[in-house]
């Protein structure tokens, strides 16, 4: 049986709502950027990281210069996105999975290995995977999600997704921690060693989602009463500026370049040719 203590741990380890707040409250060069500058680059580079064929591999490489980029000048901790990836990684690992057995035509031939197409195409949807992963955590970590909201309102998207997005990060983690509270206490009521049943997890579903409505309500109520008026409101407005231009068009020209050539192949035969 699980111990009462050994889920929350764990998550306790890997969620961390108020550690990504006090990240994005650092203070370096890029916290300092507009909101709306570092939206613009890391959308442009989540489309084009999601336009390359299902074999590219070598082509996405000289990508990860962008989430690496954000967080060494930002200041966020590798290891902690590390664990937030993680949390991710099985959604990623269910959809290419079963590529290797699907698709076993040859594509291409290493030291005289065989590699088919289904092992092209999962390893390029893993590497797909964390640049996208990384970068949208590394937006977060270096705007903070209320200033991220909006500069996404700000740029255009409607007031009422913005809110949505951001009480949904808000309370999605609250959603959680009831939802483990429910279930340390049935690991704590249960006397045997067999896991409950499926029953069991369908009636904590329908009282954390009877409990989430009740909160949802009773928070709401609470923002009316306090002024809440749709309105997303943060301490520092972000300002476009010369160093919010030279963020975005160096980036969209990188991103631009990167997809047109394949620079990890052309510094391959750069090397092979000193």
């Amino acid at each position: 049986m699980t111990p009462p203590g050994g889920t929350r741990m764990a998550l306790g380890d890997y969620v961390e709502i108020g550690r990504m707040d006090e990240l994005g409250r650092l203070d370096t060069p890029v916290h300092r950027l507009d909101a709306r500058s570092k939206a613009i680059a890391t959308v442009a580079f989540i489309v084009v990281v999601m336009s390359y064929h299902r074999y590219e591999i070598s082509a996405l490489l000289p990508l990860s210069l962008y989430p690496l980029v954000l967080i060494t000048i930002g200041g966020l901790p590798p290891g902690y996105l590390f664990k937030k990836v993680i949390i991710a990684a099985p959604f990623a690992l269910l959809v290419g999975v079963f590529n290797p057995l699907l698709d076993r035509q040859t594509q291409a031939s290493i030291w005289g290995y065989s590699i088919s197409g289904g092992w092209l195409s999962f390893g390029s949807i893993m590497i797909r995977f964390v640049l996208t992963v990384t970068a949208a955590l590394a937006l977060v970590g270096c705007t903070g999600i209320h200033r991220l909201c909006a500069g996404l309102e700000r740029l255009g998207l409607p007031r009422v997704l913005a809110v949505q997005l951001l009480l949904l990060y808000r309370y999605i983690f609250v959603i959680a921690e009831d939802g483990l509270r429910m279930l340390r206490s049935v690991h704590m009521r249960s006397t045997g060693t067999r896991s409950p049943g499926l029953r069991t997890y369908a009636s904590l579903i329908g009282h954390l989602l009877l409990r989430s409505l009740g909160r949802a309500h009773r928070i709401y109520q609470a923002m009316i009463a306090r002024g809440f008026d749709g309105e997303i409101r943060v301490l520092r407005p972000g300002r476009w500026g010369w160093s919010e231009v030279v963020f975005t068009t160096g980036w969209l020209a990188f991103f631009a370049v990167a997809r047109a050539w394949n620079l990890a192949e052309a510094l391959g035969r750069l090397l092979t040719r000193t």
